[in-house]
């Protein structure tokens, strides 16, 4: 999976997908740091990244904008600051929440990570 992370992730978040075999980069390495929203997705489905974000409500309506006009795109993952920390300590449920979406194919669609269930398997 390619994975674009929205500036509020830091570079070490995006080290530690890449330890799971995801190959994710920040908005700021791509020189989007303080750039809109619009220009956040627009990059992310010009490099063919789905983009991670927290920013459900923006989000969600620009995806469904680009859908409704016709428009593909990579998918959007929203990882809720009431469920994901951005601190250190968050990193591993997050990492955890992209590994169980497995294989499945994102594109197009807005999907909410989970907590994983330690119980399961």
């Amino acid at each position: 999976m390619k994975l674009l992370l929205d500036e509020m992730y830091p570079p070490a978040l995006a080290a530690a997908l890449s330890h799971v075999s995801v190959d994710a980069v920040t908005a700021a390495e791509l020189g989007l740091a303080g750039r809109s929203d619009f220009d956040v997705f627009a990059a992310a489905v010009a490099e063919g990244r789905v983009l991670l974000t927290e920013n459900a409500a923006d989000f969600a309506r620009i995806a469904g904008d680009h859908a409704t006009a016709g428009h593909r795109s990579p998918g959007v993952l929203l990882a809720l600051s009431t469920r994901f920390s951005r601190r250190p300590s968050g990193r591993g449920p997050l990492v955890a929440a992209m590994r169980a979406l497995g294989n499945d194919s994102l594109e197009d669609r807005v999907v909410y990570l989970q907590l994983s269930d330690p119980a399961r398997p």
